[in-house]
């Protein structure tokens, strides 16, 4: 699968620049071995081709999901040398190979804010700019709307966004936005979460009760695979984070829904929608 970088520029869809976050080291082609605790794997790192592969070394792993269907022995994965030479851990998991072996995808559950917070910021910069040939929303989803800070605290909650409208009428308080990380997706179907996430329930319940106040709030899903046609709480898994979304639909919270392109150059946001339906399960909300 390509990066979709053609000649090394940035990544563009139907003439449109989108929004890419390289890594900022070169990722390291390794094999996963095992998982000792949530946040710490073993992998063997490859080698120079031609030689044996080298000791099993242990990486971070920077994202607490269960990850069953991705952290399988011997599957395909790339990590990044860890930032401070200090850390015990030298090495992050980023990137493990999808189960099918066509694609990437990351592991990193930071990464969908910081991609997030370029995309503002670009097109933050394009308006300050003037510029008006190709200029795109952040997100084409919310038109006009630019960020004011990141990490907003609302009540006795932080969101990861705070967005101020295009015009006087919307203005306001602004818009809350909250991200959630997707990795699990099953025959095209993306799933969030994949582990209970009472955080997670409690915050788009805090969002249903600011919408219910007057207050605009969107959740964005952003599956950090490019296999996804549809995302679906994960209502086998999570019913009370299901019964949440569908409560904060009610209220009026907005549910929207990318998916990325993964390589091991980085991330591309996806300028294409994708739709988040309701959970497929027996008994609907509270059911």
């Amino acid at each position: 699968m390509g990066s979709g970088r053609a000649g090394g520029g940035p990544p563009a869809h139907g003439g449109r620049t989108l929004t890419f976050l390289p890594f900022g080291e070169a990722l390291r082609p390794a094999v996963f071995l095992e998982r000792p605790n949530r946040f710490l794997c073993r992998v063997l790192l490859d080698g120079p081709p031609g030689s044996p592969m080298g000791d099993p070394v242990e990486a971070h792993l920077p994202d607490p999901g269960r990850l069953t269907e991705l952290l399988v022995t011997g599957r395909r994965v790339m990590v990044a040398p860890a930032a401070s030479p200090e850390r015990r851990t030298r090495w992050t998991m980023a990137l493990v190979r999808t189960p099918a072996g066509d694609g990437w995808v990351s592991v990193d559950t930071t990464l969908p804010n910081r991609l997030l917070a370029r995309a503002f910021a670009e097109a933050g910069a394009e308006a300050g700019a003037g510029a008006t040939a190709g200029r795109r929303d952040a997100l084409s989803e919310l038109p006009g709307w630019r960020l004011d800070r990141a990490e907003a605290v609302f009540g006795a909650s932080r969101f990861d966004f705070l967005l101020r409208g295009p015009g006087p009428e919307r203005h306001g308080r602004g818009m809350i936005l909250e991200a959630k990380s997707v990795t699990l997706v099953e025959d095209g179907r993306a799933l969030f979460p994949d582990a209970v996430t009472a955080r997670g329930a409690r915050h788009v319940r805090e969002m249903a009760e600011l919408a219910r106040g007057g207050m605009p709030a969107t959740v964005i899903f952003v599956v950090q695979r490019e296999d996804a046609d549809s995302i679906e709480a994960a209502w086998e898994i999570d019913p009370d984070f299901a019964d949440a979304l569908a409560e904060a639909r009610e209220a009026g919270v907005r549910v929207i829904g990318r998916r990325c392109r993964v390589t091991p150059e980085g991330v591309t946001l996806l300028p294409d929608s994708v739709p988040v339906l309701e959970p497929s399960n027996p008994g609907g909300p509270g059911g």
